[in-house]
């Protein structure tokens, strides 16, 4: 059986179980995920943030007018967000009994393992309402082909993708090295293509579909729930 390696991370401060580094997370900007949240879900639409990290959309968006729900495995990362309610859990493990208009699956997580990604998809439409949406960021097919060690500066943080390498078809291994100043941070993690067929299976098999993208490259799209007769709720 094949498995996959499991990301990890390096650096000063903590390191939660996926490899993200809570310190360098606290001082990450956005880079224009909030707005682009805030238009596919509609003014005012209460949002269940899934991996929030440190806080980098969710006070944005709450500055937007929009209630959110935090959920995080990490403690540490929570103790970061304020101004919302957060939630210390897996997703996968996520159930709070309660709907909201926008789901938000940020951050590439649907670019996990199967079993991962179906687990994450089943949270997200365990807590999406009927009438709501599931806004969602992925690695786009065309970056699996063109992802190439890189690097650029943006805000005062040197980005470093490095060590790329294609394990298996349809999936990238590499590591992000973050450098602010005299500290240093890495990030390995492998991440598997969803071609435009995989991404509809996957969504349909959640009871979700396809509404649009949201970006001309296609690394952000918008769900929506299939309802009707036999639909999964």
């Amino acid at each position: 059986m094949n498995v996959e390696p499991r990301a990890y991370g390096t650096g000063p401060g903590v390191i939660t179980p996926d490899g993200c580094a809570v310190d360098f997370y606290a001082l990450m900007p956005d880079i224009g995920e909030p707005a682009i949240v805030h238009e596919a879900a509609g003014a005012g639409a209460a949002v269940l943030e899934l991996g929030c990290g440190a806080g980098r959309v969710t006070h944005p968006l709450i500055g937007l007018g929009h209630p959110v729900v935090a959920v995080d495995e990490s403690a540490e990362m929570l103790a970061h967000v304020h101004d919302a309610e957060t939630v210390c859990a897996r997703i996968q493990d996520l159930s709070l009994g309660r709907r909201f208009g926008a789901v938000l699956l940020a951050s590439h997580l649907i670019n996990a393992d199967d079993e991962t990604r179906s687990a994450f998809l089943d949270a997200c439409r365990r807590h999406v309402a009927d009438d709501g949406c599931v806004i969602i960021q992925q690695h786009s097919p065309e970056w699996f082909a063109t992802a190439k060690d890189s690097e650029v500066t943006r805000d005062g943080v040197i980005y470093r993708l490095r060590d790329v390498s294609r394990p298996a078809p349809n999936l990238l291994s590499a590591t992000v090295e973050y450098v602010v100043g005299e500290r240093s941070w890495t990030q390995t993690f492998t991440t598997k293509r969803l071609d435009s067929g995989d991404l509809a299976a996957a969504l349909a098999a959640a009871g979700l579909r396809l509404d649009h993208y949201l970006t001309q490259d296609r690394t952000w799209l918008r769900a929506v729930p299939v309802t009707g007769p036999g639909a999964r709720r």
